[in-house]
């Protein structure tokens, strides 16, 4: 499987906040979710890979060519949704696509016609006047009408209501069953990428924590609940979080063979995703203390 995208010890700094080392790769074919609670680097990173940002060290490839002689190339083949939008506010849509559109070489007119219908979008209307699920359809119309080979899309479902969000995901499956594509997209909202992720990336105070299919990483994690008799010197390293009230615990294991073998009548429960993330934070906060 090609990698679309490869970063490799990528460092960033703003003020008391870094990226460090960040490394990760995209298959082709896959939808990626980036996922971390906010402040954990995602816009951070995506501006830095993207050249909105300068950074400090490391490589970004796209397409097997590095960003830094070819942005224009790699640029012509990705499209960008990006949370504020970056749209002047008193241009109507047909406007700003006029300004938008001269920068792709595979601009496709018709496409553009298509998206616009389909997400019931005036080309009169004025950008000021969007709503934000609004504006994130119109962004999205304008990502997928050059051709883009790989879609790269901080918070896209951020503070929209569930029914456009479902509408949204559903672009998101219509696009990449043409083959071929990607789609990297960061989020906080994670109910979203169990519906529509294949693999998940994961940061937190600007680390990469992990990087793994979506199936295998719930498949490794599990929610363990318990009385807080079973609770000792070493059953408590087999969890990377543990809640305790005056009914018991609660746990979350990726070690949960370990767990059932030397913890007998305990509740076995399947991770969420949220659980997931939830429990890596908790855990790196308690390893850096």
């Amino acid at each position: 499987m090609d990698k679309i995208l490869e970063v490799s010890v990528l460092n960033k700094s703003y003020g008391d906040f870094a990226l460090c080392d960040i490394s990760f790769y995209l298959p082709e074919g896959c939808i990626t979710g980036f996922v971390g609670i906010n402040g954990a680097g995602k816009t951070t990173t995506l501006r830095s890979i993207l050249g909105l940002t300068n950074k400090v060290s490391g490589a970004v490839n796209f397409f097997g060519m590095d960003m830094a002689g070819n942005e224009n190339k790699i640029k012509d083949r990705i499209g960008i949704v990006l949370g504020d939008g970056c749209f002047y506010e008193e241009l109507t849509l047909l406007e700003m696509k006029n300004v938008i559109a001269p920068a792709y070489k595979n601009w496709c007119e018709q496409d553009f016609a298509d998206y616009m219908e389909q997400f019931s979008l005036n080309p009169r209307q004025k950008i000021n006047t969007l709503s934000k699920g609004m504006r994130m359809k119109y962004a999205l119309a304008l990502a997928l009408s050059h051709k883009a080979e790989l879609l790269i899309m901080d918070e896209p479902t951020s503070g929209l209501d569930p029914l456009v969000r479902s509408q949204l995901l559903k672009i998101l499956k219509d696009y990449m069953n043409r083959g071929g594509r990607g789609v990297f997209f960061s989020t906080h909202i994670t109910s979203d990428l169990e519906k529509t992720a294949d693999m998940l990336i994961m940061i937190d105070g600007g680390q990469i924590v992990f990087q793994e299919e979506k199936d295998q990483l719930l498949d490794s994690y599990r929610i363990i609940k318990g009385g807080t008799e079973k609770l000792n010197m070493d059953t408590r390293g087999y969890f990377l979080n543990i809640e305790e009230n005056a009914f018991g615990f609660m746990g979350i294991t990726n070690q949960a063979s370990h767990v059932m073998e030397h913890m007998q009548d305990v509740l076995v429960e399947k991770a969420t995703i949220e659980d997931i993330m939830l429990a890596n934070v908790e855990r790196r906060k308690r390893d850096a203390v």
